[in-house]
C-alpha cells in the first residue's frame, strides 16, 4: 500500500499562514492534482510531503508510517520537478541510472529498469546522448524516467510541463497519462493550468488562500463547483454567473421563470458557456452581442445581459454579429445556483 493520508498539517511563514489545517486522503495508485493559482500553498503542500518544508503541525502517513519527520531520503518518494534537474555531465542512460545507483542497486537491475523506462517514454534511441543535445521535451522525458526507474511507491510531480510549449504539453500530457496508469504509482501533481488537471487526475484537489475548497473528480470539479472560485478558475472561459431575483421560489431570467432554491432576494445562476441555447430575442435572456471569436471548433461570443459580461459558445458559423441582440436560453439541468453573498453553492436545478 503506498496511500497518502495528510492530516490537519498546517504551515505558518511568521505570521502568514501558508496551510490552513488541510486534510487529504490520495488512495493507492490514484493521480490527484493540487489546483490552484499562484501563492495558494499547493507547492508548499507538496514540500511538506516531500520532506523538503517542514510543518507547524499535521502530519503526512505515507502506506500506513507516520513519516513526518523521516528525512526525505527514506520516505521512499520520487520526484519530477518545473525545471528539469537533469545533470548536464551525464549521457541520458546515467541520469536515469542515477536514482538506482544511489539505493545501491547492482548492474542487472539497473540495466533493466533503465530499459524499461526509457521504453516508457519513448527515449530509448537517447540513451547515448547528453542533455546539451536533447529538446526540451526529451529532457523532461529523462527527468520523468529517472523518477520512475526506482520504482518508486509515490510520485510527486512539481508543474512538470510548464516549460514546454503548447503542442508538447499536449502530447506529454497524453503520454504521462497512459505511463502513470500502467506503472500504477500514487501521484500528487501540482498545477495552475486547469486543463492539465482534468485531463492528467483521478480527482482534483482546488486550493485557495492555503485551503482545499473543493477535492472531487475533474467532471464534479467542473459541473457542480462548490465555489464562484471553483465555478471561475476551473473551466475554459470561466463559469458565468448571472445575478437575478426570486420571487415566490421562481427565478426571472428574462422571459423564462426556473424554479429557484431560495423563496425569495437575490441569488447567482452559474451557467457554463456551452450551457446555452440560442434562440428569439423575446424567447429568452436577452444577450447583446458584443464580440464574436472564430474559434474553429466554435464560436466564443462575449456579450451583456442586463449589466453584467458573460460569454457563451455558439456553432463555428453562427451568423450573429457583434451589435445584434438574441435570446439565450440556459440548460435548466446543468445551472448551479450560488449565495448571492457568500459565493457558495446551493446546489443544482431540478
Amino acid at each position: 500500500m503506498a496511500d497518502i493520508q495528510i492530516e490537519r498539517v498546517r504551515k505558518d511563514f511568521g505570521a502568514v499562514r501558508a496551510l490552513d489545517e488541510i486534510t487529504l486522503h490520495v488512495a493507492d495508485g490514484e493521480f490527484v492534482a493540487l489546483l490552484g493559482p499562484s501563492g495558494c500553498g499547493k507547492t508548499t503542500l507538496l514540500r511538506i510531503v516531500a520532506g523538503l518544508e517542514t510543518r507547524t503541525a499535521g502530519r503526512i502517513v505515507i502506506g500506513g508510517r507516520d513519516l513526518s519527520d523521516v528525512p526525505t531520503r527514506n520516505r521512499g518518494l520520487a520526484m519530477v520537478f518545473q525545471n528539469y534537474a537533469v545533470f548536464p555531465h551525464m549521457t541520458v542512460y546515467e541520469n536515469i541510472a542515477f536514482g538506482l545507483r544511489m539505493q545501491g542497486a547492482d548492474t542487472t537491475r539497473v540495466q533493466a529498469q533503465v530499459k524499461r523506462a526509457a521504453e516508457l517514454l519513448h527515449i530509448e534511441m537517447l540513451l547515448d546522448r547528453y542533455p546539451a543535445k536533447l529538446s526540451g521535451g526529451q529532457r523532461q522525458r529523462v527527468a520523468v524516467a529517472r523518477a520512475l526507474a526506482v520504482e518508486p511507491p509515490v510520485l510527486l510531480m512539481d508543474e512538470p510541463l510548464s516549460n514546454l510549449d503548447a503542442l508538447l504539453r499536449l502530447e506529454m500530457r497524453a503520454d504521462l497519462k497512459a505511463i502513470l496508469q500502467e506503472a500504477g504509482t500514487t501521484t500528487i501533481y501540482v498545477t495552475h493550468d486547469q486543463t492539465e488537471a482534468m485531463g492528467l487526475a483521478d480527482r482534483i484537489a482546488v486550493m485557495h488562500g492555503g485551503r482545499i475548497v473543493q477535492f472531487d473528480t475533474p467532471m464534479a470539479v467542473y459541473g457542480r463547483p462548490q465555489s464562484t472560485f471553483v465555478g471561475g478558475f476551473v473551466g475554459s472561459p470561466p463559469m458565468n454567473f448571472i445575478k437575478v431575483d426570486v420571487t415566490g421560489g421562481q427565478a426571472k431570467l428574462g422571459a423564462l421563470s426556473l424554479p429557484a432554491p431560495v423563496a425569495s432576494g437575490s441569488v447567482l445562476a452559474g451557467i457554463r458557456a456551452e450551457d446555452f441555447a440560442l434562440v428569439e430575442r423575446d424567447k429568452g435572456l436577452p444577450f447583446n452581442v458584443l464580440v464574436v471569436e472564430p474559434l474553429g471548433s466554435h464560436a466564443l461570443m462575449t456579450g451583456r445581459v442586463a449589466d453584467q459580461i458573460i460569454r457563451v459558445v455558439a456553432p463555428p458559423d453562427t451568423a450573429h454579429a457583434a451589435g445584434t441582440e438574441i435570446g439565450l436560453a440556459p440548460v435548466q439541468q446543468r445551472i448551479v445556483w450560488m449565495d448571492a453573498g457568500s459565493g457558495t453553492a446551493l446546489g443544482r436545478s431540478a
